[in-house]
């Protein structure tokens, strides 16, 4: 899909996002435009550079875990409370040791 520049991107993908605020993705070196697309979308998974899995911990940080904690009924939660955990995934680059 082609749209005009990135502000116009982040509302197509808003609205196609149905307002579950279940999973945004964005593939950029922009962190300004990560950024504002992570507090537009305001889901409960937030990846950036890397492929949706990386997001339930495959491939990215955490742990795996589903749950019926979040508006989709899916999404993850820890072990310990159930409860929903909003994860921001941001793969290979800004992983400092």
């Amino acid at each position: 899909v082609r749209v005009r520049d990135f502000r116009e991107g982040v509302e197509l993908a808003k609205k196609h996002e149905h307002g579950y605020r279940h999973t945004a993705i964005i593939h950029s070196r922009n962190v300004r435009n990560m950024t504002i697309m992570g507090r537009e979308m305001d889901t409960t998974l937030y990846i950036k550079n890397g492929p949706c899995m990386a997001g339930l911990g495959l491939g990215g940080e955490g742990f795996l875990s589903y749950s019926i904690a979040t508006p989709t009924g899916e999404g993850v939660t820890t072990p310990l409370t159930f409860t929903r955990n909003r994860r921001c995934v941001l793969v290979d680059d800004l992983h400092i040791l």
